[in-house]
């Protein structure tokens, strides 16, 4: 499953709550848990622009020139996901770093903090791209379908995920005035500009280009 985000249909009164991560153990998804595996390559246990390996027991650091490496950190935070600064629009998933005790650490005490890092696969496929699927953050271009209680998740806007696309994030606005006459439905995005503005998937592709 990928991201899930509350929606409002275009005629009700007020926009409901924002976007929560859903699990996954392949990375294709927003949020997948490890306990920090240190392989020694860093001082610091998957900071910004080191590479990890996807394995069936788990994520470990390698040099990103390995042939075991799967993903790219984008960028690396303390604490839980959605506690501090968003991920990069262009993660594909979250990793979130349990306690060790590693040989080298951030500062010499011999613990790697908790913490999450934002991962970008180096080869597609990308489901944090827009109209990707997937991803811990909904984008401008990212296709969502009606989940129910007034929820969307996301779906490949190319139709190849499990899910057909029925609306399109067409824009990200300050508030839902800004939105156009398509709109059908609001998707909470967060940031500075938190409103999407959602049109049915026929009447945002069949547009110009």
């Amino acid at each position: 499953m990928g991201t899930r985000c509350a929606l409002l249909l275009a005629a009700a009164a007020a926009l409901l709550t924002g976007c929560q991560a859903s699990g996954g153990a392949e990375g294709s998804d927003a949020r997948t848990s490890v306990a920090s595996r240190p392989s020694g390559h860093g001082e610091v246990f998957l900071a910004v622009d080191e590479c990890s390996s996807r394995g069936r027991t788990g994520f470990s650091e390698v040099p990103c020139t390995s042939e075991r490496a799967a993903a790219r950190v984008l960028a690396r935070h303390h604490g839980e996901a959605g506690q501090g600064p968003s991920c990069p629009a262009r993660t594909d998933f979250v990793l979130h770093i349990s306690e060790s005790r590693p040989a080298k650490d951030e500062d010499g005490d011999g613990a790697v903090p908790r913490g999450h890092a934002c991962m970008r696969n180096l080869e597609p496929p990308h489901p944090g791209d827009p109209g990707g699927g997937g991803g811990p953050r909904t984008v401008v271009g990212d296709c969502v379908y009606s989940a129910g209680r007034r929820e969307v998740r996301e779906t490949a806007c190319d139709g190849s995920g499990e899910r057909t696309p029925e609306y399109r994030v067409a824009s990200a606005v300050r508030s839902r005035a800004r939105c156009g006459p398509a709109t059908a439905l609001y998707v909470t995005l967060g940031g500075s500009r938190p409103v999407g503005c959602a049109e049915p998937v026929r009447a945002a592709t069949s547009s110009p280009s």
